[in-house]
Parts: C-alpha cells; structure tokens; sequence
C-alpha cells in the first residue's frame, strides 16, 4: 500500500520536474467512458458533464440566475413546471364544502341490475364473464350481491351491458323532500321527550 502511494509521489515529482503533463481522465455521466475532456450539459432538466459524443442529447447548460434555478442550486427548473407545481398547490389548498357535494355510488340493487341487462342480451354467465375478461364465479357473486365490484370492473360491466350502475348522491345532510321544513337541526330534535 505504501509503495503504491510512494510510486505516485514520485511520479507526479517527476513530472514537475520535467514539465511533463500528467493527464486524469473523466468519466462520462451518460455512457461511462474515460475520456479527457466533459462538458457540463442539461439533459431532462437534470445537469450531466458529458463527453463530446454525448453532448448531442443535451443542451448547453448556463448559470443562471437564482430566480430560475432549483431551489437546491442545482439545474434550472422550467418556468412551466414552477407554474405548474404551483397551480397543483393552490388547488390543494383550495377549501371545498363537504356537505354540498355529491358523488356517484353504487346502487343498491346493483346485482338484479347485471343479471337482468345479461340475460336481456340473451348471454349466459359464462359467455358474458367470458367477453370481458373475467371470472365466471366473480361475476356470480356480483349478480347475487356477494360481492361489490371496484370501480374498473364496473366501468367494465356498464359498457358491456349498456346500463348505468352508479347514481348521483347527496352527501351529508343535504337532501330529502322540498316540502320539508328548512329550519336547522336541534338538541332537542335529538331528546326523547315524555
């Protein structure tokens, strides 16, 4: 180990001496060659020091000023991607009412719903699990309620069969009839009263 570190030493003396320039190579970022010259160039937004082979993917990478580069310093970040990134957060933190929305379930009789749109096509259980690509015994248990399809085999099952197996629903206390009273809710809607 000793001799390997005097070897060295004594070669870079040597060549002090006689003016003799000792050349390092670099390695290529992108290919992995030696080569004796890189040169820093953007790839995908990300700076790579690439051989001159290489450097025909890249473009020319320049210092930029602070206001559009990374915020770690590094390579700069297209203004798109800043405004995209920055409409994604503003979206995030917008507040959204809970209470009026309404979203699209399942309904409840959705298993009578297959079995009927299927037989009305004149196919039988295992033609039908079949032409969309599942299992006799899934699609079984989902005409006989047993189980509830996720939302890609009902997206699956809507299209083969032409019938709607999602509805609209009012979430939270919205909903039930307008003749209804609009006063709001009480304790004392809640206690038992003698």
């Amino acid at each position: 180990m000793y001799h390997l570190i005097f070897i060295i030493f004594l070669l870079s003396t040597i060549s002090l001496i006689l003016a003799i320039p000792i050349t390092y190579a670099m390695i290529c970022e992108m290919c992995g060659k030696e080569v004796p010259i890189t040169k820093p160039m953007l790839v995908e937004g990300s700076k790579l020091n690439l051989c001159p082979n290489c450097a025909r993917f890249g473009d020319e990478y320049k210092a930029a000023n602070a206001s559009s580069t990374s915020p770690g310093g590094g390579a700069p970040v297209p203004k798109t991607v800043i405004e995209d990134r920055l409409q994604r957060r503003e979206r995030r933190m917008q507040t959204r009412d809970i209470y009026s929305a309404s979203s699209r379930e399942l309904i409840d009789n959705y298993g009578e719903a297959v079995r009927s749109a299927r037989e009305a096509k004149g196919l039988d259980l295992e033609e039908f699990s079949k032409s969309i690509f599942e299992r006799k015994g899934t699609i079984a248990r989902i005409e006989a309620n047993d189980l509830v399809p996720d939302d890609k085999l009902i997206a699956k099952l809507e299209k083969a069969l032409d019938i709607c197996l999602k509805e609209e629903v009012m979430s939270g206390g919205q909903g039930g009839s307008s003749s209804a009273k609009s006063e709001s809710m009480t304790l004392s809607n809640f206690v038992k009263k003698k």
